[in-house]
């Protein structure tokens, strides 16, 4: 049987990995992922796109975007886009606006996470301005106009024909409804 010396050794070192990775998690995670999905384009994070650059237009070729918003259960918003079917240029700039209501009689903080499927596709989503990873507070009846602008990158492999775009909106962490 092991010494109680030893025993203390191993649930020090155990309890410092856990707070070693507790720490990894929450302060040097978040940062890399929002620098890769930046690079990448994936999570439908905005790409930064230099000033007056612009891609070429595809002429021989057209895309359906798809968007689909939906709101969590906790947030008391109503969320929908201006439109739910679009058919886009690659490197054509498009825009769409998105509307959202805040029903409750108090002010609400929310945030929208993106997806983009398919995933063949989820790198050629270039949005130069969105609403997405920006917390949203909204006062009690409050309505709210957000547009997106965005471009399918014309290296988008030609199989893919559809892509779709989806926003939900989640009410921040550190809110927790009134009753």
């Amino acid at each position: 049987m092991a010494s109680s010396p030893s025993i203390t050794r191993q649930l020090c070192w155990l309890s410092g990995v856990g707070v070693a990775m507790f720490v990894f998690a929450l302060f040097v995670m978040p940062p890399i992922y929002r620098v890769f999905c930046e690079i990448t384009g994936l999570n439908g994070k905005p790409s930064a796109m230099a000033a007056g650059e612009t891609p070429g237009v595809v002429s021989d070729r057209t895309v359906t975007v798809e968007f689909v918003t939906s709101v969590d259960a906790g947030l008391p918003w109503q969320f929908a886009g201006d439109r739910r079917v679009m058919t886009v240029r690659p490197g054509q700039i498009n825009q769409v606006s998105f509307h959202v209501v805040n029903e409750a009689s108090e002010a609400v903080t929310g945030r929208a996470i993106p997806s983009v499927a398919p995933a063949a596709g989820a790198a050629h989503v270039k949005k130069t301005q969105c609403f997405c990873f920006e917390e949203q507070t909204l006062q009690a009846g409050q309505r709210l106009d957000m547009p997106l602008i965005f471009y399918i990158d014309p290296d988008l492999p030609r199989h893919v024909r559809t892509v779709t775009l989806a926003y939900r909106f989640y009410r921040q962490a550190d809110q927790a409804p009134t009753l």
